[in-house]
């Protein structure tokens, strides 16, 4: 084992020791006030602080302790490194649909993301996640190249009826099998004002997920390649995840077609 990492395992193998980093880095404190934080006994926080002081992580003036530069610099790069392993860890089932195409994405953007799987024995978790984001927003906007379960499909055209904002981008086979599924629905939803129905031919990452942005959250939609089923759904209210969305969406939306409600109509079987 190298110097290096016996300074991380110094530091990792204690939960004391990153408390006592983590209340440092907040600013200089005394002992009393980091037994607080962290629920350790005054010695245990003695021996910590010895061994910080050993490695000049520490500065004392009086009763109060702080950081020294090698110390914050430490701090910084070791709780980085914690909160990264942390989002990992969240997202570790749902990798391999995380956006690749669409411009800008980074992994961080989702750190504090409700991740929406099926766990065992149960599958819906994702449709009912995505049915409760759809019911609770007064607009919806995004892309995607999948026709969604009748539910969320039935709930999305129940609240543009009832005046929800929709500006959405599809696939002309997303558009295909959703106006299978219910012909006179659809020509009702995309007929009404407050509803904008786009065409696009191909789609960022159409064969792993969609986008969509539903009030102060962005989410991703992920869905099986094969079958089109709509595997996880990953959301967060992060304002840089949301001005993210609304970039990329807007590039889409840029790029694609409206359709016409007339058009649709003429198809719909008398």
């Amino acid at each position: 084992m190298t110097a290096r990492t016996r300074n991380i395992q110094f530091l990792a193998a204690s939960a004391h020791r990153v408390g006592i980093l983590e209340a440092l880095h907040d600013g200089p404190t005394d002992r009393r006030e980091l037994c607080e934080a962290t629920g350790a006994s005054s010695p245990t926080v003695g021996r910590v602080l010895a061994d910080f002081d050993e490695r000049k992580w520490l500065v004392r003036d009086g009763p109060t302790y702080g950081l020294t530069p090698l110390g914050e610099y430490v701090a910084d790069q070791f709780l980085t490194f914690r909160d990264a392993m942390e989002i990992e860890e969240k997202l570790r089932d749902v990798w391999q649909w995380l956006p690749v195409e669409m411009p800008g994405f980074s992994v961080d953007l989702f750190a504090d993301a409700v991740v929406s799987y099926p766990g065992p024995g149960y599958p819906y978790t994702p449709v009912e996640r995505l049915g409760q984001l759809i019911e609770s927003s007064s607009s919806l906007r995004g892309f995607d190249n999948i026709v969604y379960k009748s539910s969320n499909l039935e709930t999305a055209c129940g609240a543009v009826l009832k005046g929800m904002t929709f500006e959405y981008v599809f696939t002309p086979e997303a558009l295909e099998g959703m106006f299978a599924w219910n012909p006179d629905r659809i020509t009702e939803v995309a007929a009404c004002e407050n509803a904008t129905v786009l065409v696009h031919d191909s789609l960022p990452d159409d064969n792993r997920c969609g986008l969509g942005i539903v009030d102060d959250r962005a989410g991703i939609c992920c869905h099986d390649a094969e079958t089109g089923a709509l595997v996880a759904v990953i959301d967060t209210d992060a304002p840089k995840a949301r001005k993210w969305a609304i970039s990329v969406f807007e590039q889409v939306r840029a790029e694609a077609t409206p359709i016409d409600p007339a058009a649709l109509e003429s198809r719909t079987p008398s």
